[in-house]
């Protein structure tokens, strides 16, 4: 068929939205603060003055950045019933994002946490702050502005990475594309509208990372 079938575009934009807000968004939300909890852990790890903690650590990141969030995918959900231990769809996806999530995070807390001036750890212990205090009210705060710019491409890429899950058969926005697509064959026309989907949630994050920077700076200045 040429040319774009519009009435196929605007019985198809309900269904799809309807994948983006309830596969698409939950699987980026929750995986993305369980990924970013591990990635505090990890980076903590790493700053470690125990070797074997660090060690565990960064044998973590390695194997999380050099292996394809695909096969991260398929070990979690086809690999672990051969170990006895089956999990649903929708939480093997949750598993395997917050997992990838965490290692590649881990290294933006990690480089945030030491980009704070040593002199701020000094001027908290000098009032009485143990480290953990130090850490939680002083180094987090100024870290967490410093990570914002990596943890929202971290973000943004894991609203992408969310497409994979249809491999698992997990019903989000390019599953339900898929879906739409199969009986007329109209792939071009579906997957171009996913793209638009994808495209404007990433612009929404994207003006929300600028104004987050901002009350962020705000906040460290005050």
């Amino acid at each position: 068929m040429n040319g774009i079938d519009w009435d196929l575009v605007r019985s198809s934009l309900g269904p799809l939205f309807d994948g983006l807000v309830t596969g698409t968004i939950p699987l980026t939300a929750v995986s993305f603060v369980l990924g970013l909890a591990l990635a505090v852990l990890l980076a903590l790890m790493r700053l470690s003055g125990n070797r074997l903690v660090a060690g565990i650590a960064r044998a973590y990141v390695s194997i999380i950045r050099g292996t394809p969030l695909l096969l991260q995918l398929f070990i979690v959900f086809f690999g672990l019933p051969s170990l006895g231990l089956t999990i649903d769809p929708w939480p093997s996806a949750i598993i395997a994002l917050s997992l990838n999530v965490g290692g590649y995070a881990s290294e933006a807390v990690r480089g945030a946490i030491l980009a704070v001036p040593r002199g701020q750890w000094e001027a908290a212990m000098t009032v009485g702050m143990n480290r953990t205090t130090t850490l939680r009210r002083v180094v987090l705060p100024q870290a967490a502005r410093i990570a914002v710019p990596s943890l929202s491409n971290t973000l943004i890429s894991l609203v992408k990475d969310t497409s994979l899950v249809s491999t698992i058969l997990v019903t989000e926005l390019l599953r339900r594309a898929q879906e739409i697509a199969a009986p007329s064959f109209e792939f071009f026309t579906l997957y171009g509208l996913a793209a638009v989907y994808y495209w404007v949630v990433c612009l929404v994050l994207s003006f929300g990372q600028t104004r987050l920077e901002t009350r962020l700076s705000r906040y460290v200045a005050a």
